[in-house]
């Protein structure tokens, strides 16, 4: 769920109030030191946009797909996974936040650590859990921005239908993968094989 904040939040100063939204130019320490208070936000277009909340679905199918390619990540030393309150700096200034990110390690070479502050470019693999709110226009902007920055892989899971999207390009999908299937992270995330059905598991205990 994504919600344009028409009222700044408390914390900023009476400059910014006059600025905002439509004319806020947003540095990176603003946005950093924005008050969160259990939320999450991304810039698009000089625009404050709160994210929300997720459902339980939405978060459950998250935790199981971040918790197998970390364990793929980290076994073969492939790079860095971030999770949905890391936002990436876009060339156009906008801040986004996939719900799961994978930086190759090749894009990292250099650091010594991760700043605190936001990584440049979009990610090599982004992830996109929707939600009921989402648009099909809100989606459409987000592939184009991650493939204009550097994303290789994005994938697009729709939790309520049970079916993920594999996107090479922002164009249209390259596949559509139902339950029979599985997610394969090809030359992004090297050895990662997850069936799409355990993505949707029904609980057991």
């Amino acid at each position: 769920m994504s919600t344009l904040i028409q009222n700044p939040p408390e914390n900023l100063t009476e400059s910014q109030i006059e600025n905002s939204p439509e004319q806020k130019i947003w540095t990176d320490a603003e946005f950093m030191a924005l008050n969160r208070d259990g939320h999450r936000y991304e810039i698009v277009n000089g625009e404050l946009i709160d994210m929300g909340n997720s459902g339980a679905k939405h978060g459950y199918v998250a935790i199981i797909l971040s918790a197998a390619l970390f364990n793929c990540v980290s076994t073969q030393k492939l790079g860095a996974m971030f999770d949905s309150s890391t936002a990436f700096k876009m060339k156009s200034g906008n801040k986004r936040s996939p719900d799961i990110s994978f930086m190759a390690k090749e894009r990292l070479q250099g650091l010594d650590d991760l700043p605190d502050g936001f990584l440049e470019g979009a990610p090599d693999l982004a992830v996109e859990i929707l939600s009921p709110s989402n648009t099909v226009e809100e989606i459409h902007n987000k592939l184009v921005e991650y493939f204009e920055n550097g994303a290789r892989l994005v994938w697009v899971i729709h939790p309520k239908e049970q079916y993920v999207l594999v996107y090479r390009s922002a164009q249209s999908p390259d596949r559509l993968l139902k339950s029979t299937d599985s997610l394969d992270g090809e030359d992004i995330v090297t050895g990662f094989t997850l069936p799409i059905a355990d993505l949707f598991q029904k609980l057991t205990f």
